[in-house]
């Protein structure tokens, strides 16, 4: 996220001061902004822990903290879907990155009065600008250029999100628990200077002129013909689910990566197990880079099947909870996470023309399985183990292998 693609005649610009067919400069400025929710996403999981330990809550109780984070997704991604709709790609961005600085100045109230409920509010908000933007950047990179070669853009975009979810953990394993305060004094003062970057980002947006990407009357053949509603499309009917359980597994692995590190690698600090998170990480962008070239050779599917194979005995390992072993079978699984989301996006939302805009409101709602796997995870830990948890990955990557095995179809 291959198959027959639509002429890049599919897509018409309006005349908004960009020279139609000039798509490298646009492509660059909303890349931008996946390094922005990939760095939200990336301090999410550093202060699942740090809020246990500040706030004394408990690990499932902790795990609210996805439920808000994903659930904003769920509730946000329509509305945005039909925002931009109305008023077009540039202006759901803006509306996005606003949502996304007010959610982080939130944080500043919040940690005065030590209330977590008050922290899932601001990271609702927050998170609902991230729904926009994620709404609004993966169609667009989608099509600001040849179709046959979508995958592979929105993969190399994706590449800059791996980025800012590996520097999230160094800066929160470095701010939130290195300083030794012991408090929430950094957390205040980060999510603060996030909010004021944010807002620079934004007036860079809205004095900036963007082509305003929308579906023309005229489309390849196959698509022209094709006048089925959106969910009578197999592929992306599949793509949702397949896109569900993906985020699932993912947000579940992170959500709970460094209480596994801690509690099967005797002796690791919290700091460090945040910077092991920080390494997974790593090799979750470094995976994204590999994949987009593996795919000028492999059809996007058969990686992503193959991937997720993978991941399965992976994770089964993990369940073993023996030791560092485990915790390296747990840190690989991040490589081969990597070119999921986008490959499933793209394979998802193919050919469906008129619908694109909508099918990729509801591949972004699909996202809210972050918001209920790591909780169920988290009862799983208190009723058995931590490491029996991951059955529940495991059982996620199985629904993602069979949809590149097959489900991506169109039919």
């Amino acid at each position: 996220m291959a198959g027959g693609a639509v002429s890049n005649s599919t897509y018409a610009s309006k005349d908004t001061g960009v020279k139609p067919g000039s798509y490298l400069f646009p492509l660059i400025l909303v890349t931008s902004l996946f390094f922005l929710w990939g760095l939200a996403y990336g301090l999410l999981d550093v202060l699942n822990k740090h809020f246990q330990e500040v706030l004394n809550i408990t690990t499932k109780r902790s795990t609210l903290l996805q439920g808000a984070y994903f659930g904003a997704y769920f509730l946000m991604a329509l509305p945005a879907g039909m925002f931009m709709n109305k008023f077009g790609y540039k202006k759901g961005i803006i509306l996005g990155l606003l949502l996304y600085a007010t959610g982080a100045f939130l944080f500043f109230p919040a940690a005065g009065a030590l209330s977590f409920d008050f922290f899932l509010l601001a990271l609702f908000i927050l998170a609902c600008g991230l729904a926009c933007l994620e709404t609004a950047a993966n169609p667009y990179v989608t099509v600001l250029g040849d179709p046959g070669t979508s995958e592979q853009r929105l993969n190399l975009s994706q590449c800059f999100n791996g980025l800012g979810s590996f520097l999230g953990p160094i800066i929160g394993g470095k701010l939130f628990f290195g300083s030794g305060n012991g408090d929430l004094t950094t957390v205040k003062l980060t999510y603060i200077v996030i909010g004021v970057v944010v807002l620079l980002i934004a007036g860079f947006f809205y004095r900036t002129p963007l082509p305003e990407i929308k579906e023309a009357e005229q489309e390849g053949e196959a698509v022209m013909a094709d006048t089925r509603p959106l969910f009578a499309h197999r592929h992306f009917v599949l793509g949702v689910v397949a896109q569900f359980f993906y985020v699932a597994a993912q947000v579940g692995a992170g959500a709970l990566f460094i209480n596994y590190v801690t509690t099967y690698w005797h002796g690791i600090t919290t700091e460090n197990a945040s910077y092991l998170l920080s390494v997974a990480l790593a090799l979750f962008m470094g995976g994204r880079f590999v994949g987009t070239a593996l795919m000028r050779k492999i059809a996007p599917n058969k990686l992503l099947a193959l991937y997720a194979f993978i991941n399965i005995l992976l994770s089964l390992f993990v369940m073993t909870g023996s030791g560092a072993p485990s915790v390296y079978a747990l840190i690989t699984i991040f490589f081969f996470m990597s070119i999921m989301f986008p490959t499933i996006f793209a394979l998802g939302v193919k050919d469906l023309g008129v619908h694109t805009k909508r099918g990729a409101s509801y591949q972004v709602m699909s996202i809210v399985g972050g918001a209920s796997v790591p909780y169920l995870m988290g009862v799983v830990t208190e009723w058995q183990s931590l490491s029996a948890s991951f059955a529940i990955p495991a059982f996620c990557f199985v629904i993602v292998f069979l949809y590149g095995w097959k489900g991506y179809k169109r039919v």
